[in-house]
C-alpha cells in the first residue's frame, strides 16, 4: 500500500553550492505550479522525489549511486512514488544509467531539467517566473549567486567541462535584477559562484568582466557582503583586487583552487600556470588587498607525483601560509585527459598518507593563524540563535567550509543580524567571542 504524500515533491541534492542554486530553482517553479516542495527531508515521503546528482569524483559519484539505491528501496515499499534524476552524474551517464537502474522513473540531465516540472501536471492556476527566480534554501539572510556554468580550462584530472561544456557567462544585467530581487526578500550576504570565475564575460564581452560586475553589486543598496568562489590562478582578472580593496561591502576573501605547485605536475595537469606565477599572483593579491584570507584547494596523488614533488607542494604550503584550505587525493576519470594519458600509479595508500600528512600542516597552520586573531574585534553575522549563544561568522568565512563563532552577550540579536564582537578564544576550526555593546 502506498504511503507516500500526493502533490509533495522531495527535492534531495548532492554535491556542490552550484547544484543548490538549480534545486532552488527547480523548487520554486513546483511551487508556482501548486506542488508542495521540500529540500533535503530527513525522510523522504513525496509522490515524487528528484535527485541532483554529482559527478565531480568518484567519491562524490558513489553517494549519488547509493542515494539511488537507498530511495529505490524506499519506491519499492511504497513510501515515496516516482524517483527522477537530474545533475551532473546523469548528464555524463544518461545513456548507460537507465539500463542499470530501473527503479529510476524520469531521467534529465544537468541543464533540461525543466522537462521533469513540465511533466507534472498543474495543481493551480501557474505563476510565471523568471528563469533565474528561486526557493532559498538557504538561511534568508543568505545566498549563493551563480554568475557562470562550464569551464575552457580542461584540466587533465578534471571532468567538469564534459559535464557542463563550455564556459558561459550570465549577462551582467540580468545577474543584478536577480540580486535586487533577493535583497528585497532579505538577503543580505551574496556567494558568489561559478566553475571559473576568473574566465567571467570573456564569451558575452569580449574581456573579463568580474571587477565590473563586482562592482555594480556593491552599489545596490542591501547588499552587506559579496564573497569570491572558484577563482582560477591563470589569466586572473587582477582588477577586481582593485574593487575588493575600495568597497567596503566585498569580503576580503578570495577562494582560488591552485591544486599543486611543482612545475612538473602543474604541467601535467595543464594547469597554464608555473609555480612562479602562482607565488607572484599570491603576493601581488596580499599586497593590494591588505589583510585578505584567501582559500584554496589542493590535490596530492596525480600520477607522476613523487617524493620530491610533494615534499615541495608541503614546503609550498608551510611558506604560503593558507588561511583556509582544502584538499583531496586524486581519483581517475574517465575520458579525462589525465585518464587517457597516464597511468593511476600511486598506491592508494600512499595518497591517503600525503592527504593526511598535508591536512595536518595546514591543521597547524589554521590554529596558529586562529590564535592570532584572539583579542581582536571583529564584525560577524548571526546565522542561527540557540538561547545565549549566537552562531556567526565573518567576512573571512564561507559558509559551510569555514570557520564559526561562537558568541555570548547578545541576547537580542536574530538571524541575519551584523552585530560587533572580540574574539576570546580560538582552535583549528572555531572560535569563541563576546559581544560588544552597540
Amino acid at each position: 500500500m502506498s504511503r507516500y504524500t500526493k502533490h509533495k515533491v522531495d527535492i534531495i541534492t548532492m554535491g556542490c553550492s552550484k547544484n543548490l542554486v538549480d534545486s532552488e530553482r527547480l523548487k520554486r517553479r513546483l511551487e508556482s505550479k501548486g506542488y508542495i516542495a521540500a529540500h533535503n527531508p530527513e525522510e523522504p515521503d513525496g509522490e515524487y522525489v528528484i535527485v541532483n546528482t554529482c559527478g565531480f569524483i568518484g567519491d562524490a559519484k558513489e553517494e549519488s549511486v547509493m542515494m539511488l539505491l537507498r530511495l529505490g528501496e524506499l519506491k519499492a515499499e511504497g513510501r515515496i512514488g516516482h524517483l527522477a534524476v537530474m545533475g551532473c552524474l546523469s548528464e555524463r551517464y544518461r545513456e548507460s544509467l537507465p539500463a542499470e537502474m530501473p527503479e529510476v522513473d524520469m531521467w534529465y540531465g544537468k541543464f533540461d531539467w525543466n522537462g521533469f516540472v513540465d511533466s507534472l501536471p498543474d495543481l493551480c492556476a501557474t505563476v510565471q517566473v523568471k528563469g533565474w527566480d528561486r526557493a532559498l534554501t538557504t538561511p534568508q539572510h543568505s545566498a549563493y549567486l551563480k554568475i557562470s556554468e562550464g569551464c575552457n580550462r580542461f584540466c587533465a584530472f578534471c571532468a567538469i567541462p564534459l559535464i557542463t561544456g563550455r564556459h558561459t557567462s550570465r549577462p551582467s544585467e540580468e545577474i543584478l535584477e536577480e540580486v535586487r530581487s533577493l535583497v528585497s526578500k532579505g538577503v543580505k550576504e551574496f556567494n558568489v559562484i561559478a566553475q571559473d570565475l576568473s574566465s567571467y564575460g570573456l564569451d558575452l564581452y569580449g574581456e573579463h568582466r568580474l571587477a565590473q560586475l563586482i562592482d555594480a553589486m556593491a552599489d545596490i543598496p542591501g547588499v552587506e557582503w559579496i564573497r569570491l568562489h572558484y577563482a582560477y590562478p591563470a589569466d586572473f582578472p587582477m582588477d577586481v583586487l582593485d574593487v575588493m580593496a575600495r568597497r567596503d561591502n566585498v569580503c576580503k576573501y578570495l577562494d582560488i583552487a591552485l591544486q599543486h605547485s611543482s612545475d612538473r605536475i602543474l604541467e601535467r595537469m595543464r594547469r597554464h600556470v608555473t609555480k612562479a606565477e602562482t607565488e607572484e599572483l599570491l603576493t601581488e593579491i596580499r599586497r593590494r588587498v591588505p589583510g585578505i584570507k584567501i582559500r584554496t584547494t589542493l590535490m596530492v596523488g596525480f600520477p607522476g607525483e613523487t617524493e620530491e614533488d610533494f615534499a615541495e607542494l608541503m614546503q609550498f604550503v608551510k611558506e604560503q601560509r593558507f588561511d583556509r584550505m582544502g584538499a583531496f587525493a586524486y581519483s581517475e576519470e574517465e575520458d579525462t585527459y589525465g585518464q587517457r594519458n597516464y597511468a593511476d600509479d600511486i598506491p592508494e595508500e600512499v595518497k591517503q598518507q600525503r592527504l593526511d600528512a598535508l591536512m595536518d600542516l595546514q591543521a597547524t597552520i589554521s590554529e596558529e593563524l586562529a590564535q592570532e586573531m584572539v583579542g581582536k574585534e571583529v564584525r560577524l553575522l548571526v546565522d542561527e540563535t540557540d538561547g545565549e549563544t549566537l552562531t556567526c561568522r565573518s567576512q573571512w568565512d564561507s559558509p559551510e567550509v569555514d570557520m564559526t563563532y561562537d558568541v555570548t552577550g547578545a541576547p537580542d540579536a536574530r538571524t541575519g543580524d551584523f552585530i560587533r564582537a572580540v574574539i576570546t578564544g580560538a582552535d583549528t576550526f572555531d572560535f569563541t567571542a563576546r559581544a560588544l555593546e552597540s
